[in-house]
C-alpha cells in the first residue's frame, strides 16, 4: 500500500496548475441503502496507508473515535469514518489512512483504498445543498467518475474539529480591534465551513467587515463584480477591498489560480493577497510566492492570522493615504 504514496515531488508539482490528486476509499456497504459510497481525500494530507494496527481504547473519547495507536512513539487518535458519517456498514475496517497536516496527525479507519486519481480542480463541484445537509457539511466537493461513481471529497478539518472536541475560544481572547477596522473590507475564500467560521471570528474580533465565499471561482466572480462596480463609480478596487484571503485547496478553482488571476489583473493593483492553508510546508509557501501572494499563514492560528491581517491592512491604509 505504501506504493500508492510514492513520487512526492511529482505531486507537489501539481500545485499551481489547478490540479490535485485524491486517494479514493470506501467505508463499506451501507445496510440501509445497499450502496457502497466512494470518498476521497487530498493526497497532500495523507502521510501513509497501512493495515490497522492494534488500537488501544481511551476513556472519554467521542463515540466515533475508536481509540489511540502508537506510530513511531507518537499517540495518534483513530476515527472510525463509517461511524462518523453514519454509514451502517458491517464490513471490517482493516485499513487505516494516516493524515498529517498543520501539525495534527490522526488515523481514519476505512474498508478499502482504491487508487489515486489525478483531476483538475475545475472537475470538482460544490456539493448540492441536499448532499451537504445529509452529510452534515462533511463533504467539500464532489466529482463524477467515467464509470458513473460519485466521489465525495472529505473535509479533514471538520472531522478533526468535531472528533477532538477542541475548545479554541482561548485562541481569540487577546485579539484587539483595529482602530479604524470598520473602514476596511476583507474578501476571503475557503471551502471548509470550520475554516470559514474561524476566519469570520478573527475578523469579527478585529472589527473588520468581510465578504465570505466558498471557493476560488466564487471569489473571482465576486471580485470581478466589485471591480465593475468600482469602475462605474469612479473608484479603484483597492478603495473597496483592503485585503484578499484565500485557501489553497478549493473546488472549481484553487487558491494558486485565483491569486494568479488577481495579480495579473491591473484593476486589483494595491490589494494584498494572503494565502491561508493547512498545507503549510515550504514547497507550498514557495509556490504561493511564485504566483504573487504577499504572505502565507497556516490555518488554525487565529493570533498569527490576526497579526498578519492587522499589519497588512495598516500598510494598505497608509498606501491609500499617501496617494
Amino acid at each position: 500500500m505504501s506504493d500508492l504514496l510514492k513520487n512526492i515531488d511529482a505531486r507537489t508539482r501539481l500545485a499551481g496548475t489547478n490540479k490535485l490528486e485524491i486517494l479514493l476509499f470506501t467505508l463499506g456497504t451501507d445496510q440501509r441503502t445497499g450502496k457502497r459510497e466512494t470518498f476521497g481525500i487530498n493526497v497532500f494530507k495523507v502521510r501513509e496507508v497501512m493495515r490497522t494496527p492494534k488500537i488501544t481504547a481511551a476513556p472519554e473519547m467521542p463515540d466515533t473515535v475508536e481509540g489511540m495507536v502508537s506510530l513511531r512513539g507518537v499517540l495518534v487518535p483513530v476515527v472510525d469514518l463509517a461511524r462518523y458519517v453514519a454509514v451502517a456498514a458491517d464490513t471490517p475496517r482493516d485499513i487505516m489512512i494516516v493524515t498529517e497536516y498543520n501539525g495534527h496527525t490522526q488515523g481514519f479507519l476505512v474498508e478499502a483504498v482504491d487508487t489515486i486519481l489525478r483531476l483538475d480542480w475545475s472537475q470538482m463541484r460544490v456539493p448540492p445543498d441536499m448532499l451537504t445537509a445529509n452529510m452534515g457539511g462533511l463533504v467539500t466537493a464532489v466529482t463524477e467518475l467515467p464509470d458513473g461513481r460519485l466521489v465525495m471529497l472529505l473535509d479533514v478539518e471538520k472531522v478533526l474539529s468535531e472528533t477532538t472536541r477542541y475548545d479554541d475560544s482561548h485562541m481569540f481572547k487577546d485579539i484587539k480591534p483595529i482602530s479604524d477596522g470598520g473602514k476596511h473590507t476583507v474578501l476571503f475564500a475557503d471551502d471548509s465551513s470550520v475554516a470559514r467560521k474561524q476566519i469570520s471570528q478573527t475578523l469579527d474580533m478585529l472589527g473588520v467587515p468581510y465578504i465570505s465565499t466558498i471557493n476560488g471561482r466564487k471569489a473571482w466572480d465576486e471580485l470581478k463584480m466589485l471591480a465593475s462596480q468600482a469602475d462605474a463609480a469612479g473608484h479603484r478596487v483597492c478603495d473597496v477591498i483592503s485585503l484578499i484571503l484565500t485557501d489553497v485547496e478549493m473546488p472549481e478553482m484553487d487558491g494558486y489560480i485565483l491569486t494568479r488571476h488577481i495579480k495579473s489583473d491591473p484593476r486589483f493593483e494595491g490589494v494584498p493577497v494572503v494565502m491561508h492553508s493547512s498545507l503549510s510546508g515550504m514547497s507550498n509557501q514557495q509556490l504561493g510566492k511564485s504566483v504573487g501572494v504577499d504572505e502565507y499563514v497556516a490555518k488554525f492560528e487565529p493570533q498569527r492570522l490576526a497579526e498578519t491581517l492587522r499589519r497588512l491592512i495598516s500598510r494598505h491604509a497608509a498606501m491609500l493615504a499617501g496617494k
